[in-house]
């Protein structure tokens, strides 16, 4: 029976067509910065602005693109209201939040490198000022604070700063601010987009230059922050996010549609199913029909499945898996029943692995330990999650007695004075003569 739904389907048969080129290219890095050199000339305009007129700059463009007037005096959320708005959450909230802060720092605790170390050739050392940049959507994002806030806090960093647009009543909501004093966050500003990387990159009258920024955010955001590398270390160049779904004919085709609508309902946000089975490829479809009219944003949740989603029939599953690794989906998902976990072993590039049946991303999200914020639009192949590690930078230690300068002196030379660079030499040959 015909869906509304029936376009995302793709054959194998159709594996050069333009419907599978487009599935392919619509999600990749390359493809996005071809097509926004105007608007990421706009963001370099903003980001210099900042640079030349601090605080001022901030308040001007907070003003045109949050409708909120703020002097720099009310950039920063005052500890009164951090407080205030954490004795305002809710009791069973407030045990989830708190629950799932347990099981990052564990997670994160146990991957930590810093601790861990024991050669006497490099150190480890925390960062010392790191900024998370939190959307400011309709509706709270307490999980990105604690995704890449607590991270940061068991790499030992010292100094977190948390930023959010002004989009709740003029502010930030207040279960974030409540989970900031929660976590312990006390720097916490009313302020987003590219004005806010840039402040946070140069450093204005107001707000200290940090030395990493972090989080995921809308195209502004993420050209702003790739416009400011090199200022300041960025975790990577996210954008919507993705879930590829990789099945068999033994997967439950309900949870599959479900969680091909979790993603969609970001909007933009996109679910893509493929799978040997044209069977179990219609049983989805026909889900999607089923269950996208019953989401609280039905409406916008299929017009982002039918723009940016698609469900890929291969010929076998040897093709299913070469399909998803060249994909480089940001969540991926393996539910092919007892087998799910073999062929996870074989899929090489996600930020994020999710096996067997019970197991949906939302797992992640929320509660498991990795850090959600993952590489998107095909960086997977190059990017990693973000974890403890990733707020930490080493030194390389180095230190030579006597006698082994002396036995390495002959090759030093050489190779120095190869390069053209008698200095470097001398300085080797003064200490052995």
């Amino acid at each position: 029976m015909a869906t509304k739904f029936d376009e995302l389907l793709i054959q194998a048969s159709e594996i050069d067509s333009d419907r599978m080129r487009r599935l392919r290219t619509e999600h990749s890095m390359a493809e996005y910065l071809k097509s926004n050199g105007d608007f990421a000339e706009t963001v370099r305009k903003i980001v210099a602005d900042i640079a030349q007129r601090g605080d001022a700059a901030v308040a001007k463009y907070t003003e045109k693109f949050d409708a909120v007037k703020l002097t720099a005096g009310e950039f920063r959320v005052s500890a009164e209201d951090l407080k205030t708005a954490h004795e305002s959450l809710d009791a069973a909230l407030l045990k989830s939040l708190r629950k799932s802060i347990a099981n990052v720092r564990s997670y994160q605790s146990e991957i930590f490198i810093g601790t861990k170390n024991t050669h006497p050739g490099i150190r480890y050392t925390p960062l010392k000022r790191v900024a998370c940049c939190i959307p400011g959507a309709s509706a709270p994002l307490p999980s990105t604070v604690i995704m890449t806030a607590v991270p940061a806090q068991v790499a030992g960093v010292k100094d977190i700063v948390v930023l959010s647009p002004p989009r709740y009543e003029g502010s930030i909501h207040p279960v974030i601010l409540g989970l900031c004093y929660e976590l312990g966050i006390t720097e916490v500003y009313r302020l987003g987009g590219a004005q806010a990387v840039a402040a946070l990159a140069w450093g204005t009258e107001t707000i200290t230059k940090v030395d990493k920024i972090v989080g995921p955010g809308h195209d502004v955001v993420q050209l702003a922050k790739k416009e400011c590398f090199g200022l300041v270390d960025m975790d990577s160049f996210a954008g919507p996010s993705d879930v590829l779904i990789v099945a068999n004919d033994r997967a439950n085709p309900t949870w599959v549609a479900a969680d091909m609508l979790s993603q969609a309902e970001h909007d933009p946000g996109a679910g893509i199913v493929v799978t040997d089975s044209a069977n179990f490829a219609q049983k989805v479809l026909a889900e999607l029909e089923t269950q996208c009219a019953q989401l609280d944003r039905a409406e916008a949740t299929e017009k982002c499945l039918l723009a940016y989603s698609g469900i890929v029939v291969c010929e076998s599953m040897d093709a299913v898996i070469d399909w998803a690794n060249d994909f480089a989906a940001e969540h991926l998902q393996v539910q092919c029943a007892g087998e799910s976990k073999a062929f996870s072993e074989k899929l090489i590039n996600a930020g994020a692995i999710f096996i067997g049946p019970y197991t949906p991303v939302a797992v992640g999200d929320y509660y498991a330990g990795p850090s959600h914020t993952l590489p998107t639009r095909q960086t997977s192949k190059y990017f990693s999650a973000v974890t403890s590690n990733d707020f930490v930078k080493s030194t390389s230690i180095i230190e030579y007695t006597q006698q082994q300068l002396t036995d390495a002196a002959e090759t030093i030379v050489r190779l120095a004075l190869t390069e053209g660079l008698d200095a470097h030499a001398k300085s080797v040959q003064k200490r052995v003569k």
